[in-house]
């Protein structure tokens, strides 16, 4: 009966300790340049449409774009079940390609899995940036700047009085 006792304990035990690792919070974002100026898109959804077409989720404004130019797609990490990451392919969700293709860091590629300041050029001043932004956190705990309070002496506040 004690031996069962102390599995329970070290069980719950470890559980604490999972709790106070540290947690990766990872956003991804699109920066966008079009002939409509810059765009900035937050990546969240499971798969976005990009091109011309009023329908896609991410509208691209060019004639050298096709309507339905590429498709960005989020992935499972296979060493983190939380983790994600995104794959742009060329062309829309059916497998048709775009007209003109797409280059990714100065190569023509069908598709790649997206890093940090990867480079993706849809036309003639037309192109993204992606960004994977991380924030690691240990949870349990705040950030203390998130209480910074800088204590002031009421009489440093208070201009003296000079006498001529």
């Amino acid at each position: 009966m004690a031996g069962n006792h102390t599995k329970k304990i070290l069980s719950t035990d470890s559980s604490n300790n999972v709790s106070m690792a540290p947690e990766i919070n990872e956003s991804h974002l699109l920066i966008l340049e079009d002939d409509q100026g810059r765009k900035e898109f937050s990546l969240e959804n499971p798969v976005y449409s990009i091109g011309r077409d009023r329908e896609c989720n991410i509208r691209l404004v060019s004639q050298f774009v096709s309507r339905r130019h590429a498709t960005l797609v989020r992935l499972p990490r296979e060493h983190n079940s939380q983790s994600y990451y995104y794959r742009i392919v060329d062309g829309d969700a059916k497998g048709k390609p775009s007209a003109n293709g797409m280059m990714i860091n100065g190569r023509k590629m069908p598709a790649h899995d997206l890093k940090n300041e990867d480079e993706i050029v849809f036309g003639p001043q037309v192109r993204a940036i992606y960004y994977l932004l991380k924030n690691t956190q240990r949870s349990g705990q705040t950030d203390s700047s998130e209480y910074d309070i800088t204590l002031i002496n009421p009489s440093m506040t208070e201009e003296e009085d000079i006498e001529d």
